[in-house]
């Protein structure tokens, strides 16, 4: 189905586990003035637009641009000038929509204070609607003609082979298109659409209330999100992290009613376009963009319920060796042995780009001048949004941010940004544009891949066992947090959907009864279940913005686990190849399906061992994690 080119890559681009990046210091203010940062930490939104004119000037030219192709409609038929023409037309759109999207979201993140820009925003929304109204009769009418005419077509026209796997997949995709009139229908639907991820925006960062603490040190915080998982990742004093969690979550289960009615009028969006468009579940819709069969998210979360015991293993180890009479979910991120040392982002920035040398001096050169200033957006200011993510810009370039805070976790947030980054970079390099955005099912796999270059170089550059167990502990911290807590969450996703496709009501008593019995599913009596943490489903961003996107991680977790494998095992020719096949599918966008696009690079999602495998390396790590353990508590000078 024909959509705008720039929602190929998703509205956000790659972005990471918003909801779980630490994004404050202890150490530090709570937040900074935008003002006092220095350049070449924040954004420069110039290489997009030199001003908000600019950007007015873009925004007519492409509801001109729009017109023209709402005036294309019945000259298909015409033969493959007039189609190729029609999609030259609605490529120069889908490059206008990066920018003139990017241009106000990116201002908006960095303070969504501004009521300014957050109306300008609006706009984009507005046109974009009007947008999918204007191009609704295409795919329609695209498909009136026949298959074997169009194949023919792209063989005698060279120009239209780049929108051969793009044309093709849309006849795939038949008989979930409707005429012209339902897809015009659905497609005066799509500013409503973005409604409940608008409410919960705004309730969730702007409206919100964030509770103060004193703790034990006397110290009064502001939870923030990002202070936070700060104390949660570095206060050693469980009381503390007890009341962090305790108003923290408390604050979002004061208004779960809310979110309970603005995640049902997710579901319900989502419900409604499956049955429109012919689809027997919302899963099936989801998914069938991209050719995934559905069995991969079911084997996905069957393989990880089947495979918990390492989990909880890990969760008992952390309770022996953090001396504790009671463990919780909030003691899961402390490290068990203190760190003291701190991580600042120039040096940081070092050693990330030096630990993916492997891949080659030309990724590493072009990794170099992505980090030299203007596209990283560093340090937390007032205002600005959580977590980190990268957002891509066609004919621009990435954007990434972070909200980096010295701490072991920020860099390698930093270097699994970085790597979605690159991703884009290689993509927008080797695509044209009809293909240059990669689907959310490969992407987290250049990000995840990127952090096991840098555990490598890290575990590399030290000998103490102490680091190195803080490093394993980061490893396997890294498989709960991307792989059992990401299938954790699709299992929610899909509970709580299959919940609405039987007509059965959703109420925050619903959905916190479906979240509290997987809290004791995944992790039995490893840990204490604390009731408050059956509202954890409340500030989980992705549940609202982009439904059925968190199983992503696992699968690419696993992916990766392959993939790096390969890249550094075995004769050096194998891995080579490797190396390359892997550069290949960064440089291959959205060329392909992404399950055909993984198996070209040597993975293959439809095998249950594949997932498996990741099951079976965090047993391997919780075992090196505990002989480590055992080195450490024996030597005299060990302390925590």
């Amino acid at each position: 189905m024909l959509t705008p080119g720039f929602f190929h890559g998703g509205v956000i681009g790659a972005a990471s586990l918003a909801f779980a990046s630490a994004t404050s210091s202890m150490a530090k203010p709570e937040t900074r003035v935008r003002a006092e940062i220095p350049a070449q930490y924040r954004w420069d939104f110039s290489a997009i637009y030199p001003d908000w004119p600019a950007w007015d000037g873009a925004m007519r030219e492409m509801e001109a641009k729009m017109d023209a192709f709402a005036a294309l409609k019945g000259t298909l038929a015409q033969g493959p000038a007039a189609v190729l023409k029609a999609y030259r037309g609605y490529d120069e759109i889908g490059m206008l929509q990066y920018k003139v999207y990017r241009y106000p979201q990116l201002q908006r993140d960095v303070d969504t204070r501004n009521q300014d820009i957050a109306g300008k925003f609006q706009r984009v929304g507005a046109i974009f609607a009007k947008f999918g109204t204007a191009t609704s009769w295409f795919t329609p009418e695209l498909l009136t003609i026949p298959q074997a005419t169009m194949e023919k077509w792209i063989a005698e026209t060279p120009d239209l082979q780049p929108y051969r796997f793009s044309i093709l997949d849309s006849y795939r995709q038949q008989t979930h298109v409707l005429d012209e009139k339902g897809e015009r229908l659905l497609s005066l639907a799509a500013r409503f659409n973005q409604t409940p991820g608008s409410i919960f925006q705004e309730l969730s960062t702007s409206d919100i209330k964030f509770p103060k603490v004193t703790l034990s040190e006397g110290r009064e915080l502001t939870l923030t999100p990002g202070v936070y998982q700060s104390v949660l990742n570095t206060n050693h004093v469980q009381a503390d992290r007890a009341k962090a969690f305790d108003a923290y979550l408390k604050t979002y289960a004061a208004t779960a009613n809310t979110y309970a009615a603005i995640y049902n009028g997710v579901m319900q969006r989502g419900w409604f376009d499956a049955q429109a468009r012919n689809y027997q579940s919302t899963l099936e819709a989801a998914l069938d963009n991209n050719a995934i069969p559905a069995a991969v998210v079911e084997t996905l979360v069957q393989t990880a319920r089947a495979g918990t015991a390492p989990l909880q293993r890990y969760h008992r180890l952390r309770k022996k060796l953090l001396g504790l009479e009671t463990y919780h979910l909030y003691d899961g991120s402390i490290p068990i042995f203190k760190d003291e040392k701190e991580y600042p982002y120039d040096s940081s920035k070092e050693v990330v780009i030096s630990s993916v040398a492997p891949l080659g001096a030309d990724y590493v050169a072009k990794y170099r001048k992505f980090v030299s200033g203007g596209r990283i957006d560093v340090y937390e200011n007032e205002g600005k949004r959580s977590g980190a993510y990268n957002a891509g810009v066609y004919g621009v370039g990435p954007y990434l941010l972070l909200n980096y805070n010295d701490t072991l976790d920020a860099v390698f947030t930093f270097a699994h940004e970085a790597g979605h980054a690159m991703h884009t970079v290689l993509s927008y390099e080797a695509q044209p544009f009809v293909t240059s955005s990669y689907t959310i099912f490969v992407a987290e796999v250049a990000s995840t891949t990127n952090e096991r270059f840098l555990l490598n170089k890290l575990l590399e550059s030290t000998s103490d066992p102490k680091e190195r167990f803080l490093l394993l502990q980061h490893a396997v911290d890294a498989i709960v947090g991307t792989f059992y807590t990401q299938v954790l969450f699709a299992d929610f996703e899909l509970q709580a959907h299959r919940l609405v496709e039987q007509d059965q009501p959703i109420t925050s008593e619903v959905l916190n009864g479906i979240y509290l019995k997987l809290m004791r599913d995944y992790y039995g009596d490893a840990l204490t279940i604390d009731d408050l943490y059956q509202y954890t489903w409340t500030r989980i961003p992705h549940f609202y913005n982009t439904p059925y996107y968190v199983y992503q991680y696992a699968t690419c977790f696993a992916s990766s686990a392959k993939l790096f494998k390969d890249m550094t095992t075995g004769p050096e020719a194998e891995r080579k190849a490797a190396t390359e096949r892997y550069l290949t599918l960064l440089r291959s966008g959205g060329n392909d399906y992404p399950m055909t696009q993984l198996q070209k690079a040597g993975v293959d999602l439809t095998r249950r061992e594949t997932v498996q495998a990741v099951v079976d390396q965090m047993n391997e790590l919780v075992s090196q994690m505990e002989a480590e353990a055992a080195k450490i508590t024996a030597a005299p000078a060990a302390g925590r």
